[in-house]
């Protein structure tokens, strides 16, 4: 068997030698060829409808970090993997191409919080080198079990060489409060330059983890000052917490401000952070709708919006009456998670029911 951990030069290094051929058993059960051990790594069979743990995990590199603005931008890589696009409720599987060279990541965040910023405005990555525009794709907002909640894709090169990536962030369009009010409202470019060269990428690991295909995820990989997109600790979110309730294998935390908390209006506020499960990273970009429901009868209902706020984070809200003991908050997924996946979130929070919290 090969070791559990390896780096894609090592093995396709060994498999160019012959020097798998007593595994080659080993190999196919785990669903590698000797064309495509790293295009296309094996997926776990029968996958559960939540979150678990990939066949295949990958590791990844820095090419460097800057800042524009408030935005602090990370720029990291690892080889071209495939990846599942969302729209709507519609999952597409996105392969990887003959002529892809690398899969850049962009993490972002803002330097004064520290806080990853899920965004619905877009982040484009344009890379240049020395004859000028080479490629220009827009990176999706992406969840991986690595890498946490980053903007990416797989991206062609022109060989090895020297390049910048052009960093382009859109304004923000969310509701903004607390000490993110009126931040974020223009557009941002950041520039970092970066050498491609296949034998560091080849360099990059790959792990096969040995309780693949159980639920659970992996950890994810910490690189000093760049977050990877954790929701707040629930002690540390202001209100009353109402409560957890999951949905599609997300865990929604309930809570309600009280009018003394007036960042939000005059009214109560009622807002949900949603998180994986396991590494708790933010789950952005979901359509969710609230009722109060009280001795059998609908009081409130209304749709939740989306928001930044420098002290819950990333969440969902809406002003509402407020909420007596007894009463039941219903809170409903009408959209999932508009995000990328990798490996192990690919069969999660996509048939996500109603979560039903008691005050």
């Amino acid at each position: 068997m090969t070791p559990p951990t390896t780096t894609r030069r090592a093995f396709l290094g060994s498999v160019a030698a012959g020097g798998l051929a007593a595994s080659a058993g080993c190999l196919g059960a785990l669903g590698f060829s000797r064309q495509s051990a790293w295009r296309d790594p094996p997926l776990v069979e029968d996958r559960p409808e939540a979150v678990y743990v990939p066949a295949v995990t990958e590791g990844m590199g820095t090419y460097g970090r800057t800042t524009a603005g408030r935005y602090g931008v990370a720029l990291t890589y690892s080889y071209p993997h495939r990846f599942w696009t969302l729209s709507g409720a519609d999952l597409t599987k996105t392969v990887v191409e003959a002529d892809d060279d690398v899969h850049l990541m962009v993490s972002l965040w803002d330097t004064d919080t520290g806080r990853v910023l899920p965004l619905n405005s877009g982040v484009t990555i344009e890379i240049r080198n020395g004859n000028g525009l080479v490629t220009q794709e827009v990176a999706y907002p992406m969840l991986s079990q690595t890498m946490g909640l980053h903007y990416g894709s797989n991206y062609v090169l022109d060989g090895e060489g020297e390049y910048e990536a052009r960093v382009q962030v859109g304004g923000v369009s969310l509701r903004r409060t607390g000490a993110y009010a009126g931040a974020f409202e223009s557009p941002a470019t950041a520039r970092i330059d970066f050498a491609f060269d296949t034998q560091e990428l080849h360099e990059v690991s790959l792990s096969r983890p040995e309780n693949a295909g159980e639920r659970g995820a992996v950890a994810p990989m910490e690189m000093e000052g760049v977050p990877v997109g954790r929701a707040p600790a629930v002690e540390s979110l202001p209100g009353q917490h109402l409560g957890r309730g999951t949905a599609g294998d997300a865990v929604f935390e309930v809570f309600v401000l009280d009018t003394e908390d007036d960042r939000f209006g005059s009214d109560p506020y009622l807002y949900v952070s949603a998180r994986t499960p396991h590494n708790g990273i933010v789950l952005p970009m979901m359509g969710l709708a609230a009722t109060l429901r009280r001795d059998g009868g609908s009081v409130w209902e209304s749709a939740l919006s989306s928001g930044l706020d420098s002290e819950i984070g990333y969440h969902y809200g809406a002003s509402m009456p407020g909420v007596r003991e007894g009463d039941e908050v219903v809170i409903e997924t009408t959209v999932p998670p508009q995000v990328a996946r990798h490996d192990g979130y690919e069969t999660a929070f996509l048939e996500m029911g109603e979560v039903s919290i008691q005050a």
